[in-house]
C-alpha cells in the first residue's frame, strides 16, 4: 500500500472516530516464536500510533527482534466498526513519563483528584523512564460492514452477484 492510499484509509470519517478512541490490540510475535495480542492504550499523532509501556515488558525484546506489528481499533457495537493497521514498532526509550502516557483519556473518567492521585501514582512507579512504542502505519483497512467488508466476504459477494446474474 502506498502512503496516499493509507491516508485515504485513515481520513475517513469512521477511520477517525476509531483513531480518537483509547485502547488498541497489538498483535506482535513474542520471542518463543508464537503469537501475542494485547490490549493496550493508544495516541494517535496525525501521522503515528504512539503507545507506552514499562521499560521492564516482555513485549519490547520480542519487538526488538521483529517490529512488525498489527493493530486492531474496534467498537462493540453492531455493525461492528473495525481499523486494521500494520507497521513497524520503533521504540523510543524516554527519561520521565511520555505526554502521550499522561493524556487523559475519554473512556477513563476521572475527577480532578483522581487524576492528580493517578498521575503521582504514575511519576512514582515509572521513576525512571518508560518506553515509546512508536508505530507509523504501512497498511491500513476499514471494515464499517456498510461501505467495507472483510475481503473474503467482498468475494462471497462477488459469487453471489455472478450465480444471480446466471
Amino acid at each position: 500500500m502506498d502512503a496516499s492510499e493509507i491516508s485515504e484509509v485513515l481520513e475517513r470519517p469512521i477511520s477517525r472516530e476509531l483513531l480518537a478512541r483509547d485502547v488498541t490490540r497489538l498483535a506482535y510475535v513474542a520471542k518463543d516464536g508464537t503469537p501475542r495480542n494485547v490490549p493496550i492504550a493508544f495516541v494517535w499523532n496525525g501521522s503515528e500510533i504512539v503507545m507506552c509501556t514499562t521499560k521492564n515488558a516482555p513485549k519490547l525484546a520480542s519487538l526488538r527482534e521483529n517490529p512488525s506489528v498489527a493493530l486492531t481499533i474496534d467498537t462493540e457495537v453492531h455493525p461492528p466498526r473495525i481499523l486494521l493497521i500494520r507497521g513497524r514498532a520503533e521504540l523510543d526509550y524516554v527519561d520521565g513519563i511520555p505526554d502521550e502516557y499522561l493524556r487523559p483519556t475519554s473512556s477513563y473518567e476521572m475527577t480532578p483528584e483522581q487524576q492528580v492521585e493517578w498521575e503521582a501514582e504514575v511519576r512514582s512507579l515509572y521513576h525512571d523512564g518508560m518506553v515509546r512504542i512508536v508505530v507509523t502505519p504501512t497498511w491500513a483497512k476499514l471494515i464499517d460492514f456498510e461501505t467495507t467488508l472483510p475481503s473474503a466476504v467482498e468475494e462471497l459477494v462477488r459469487q453471489r452477484e455472478e450465480r444471480l446474474r446466471v
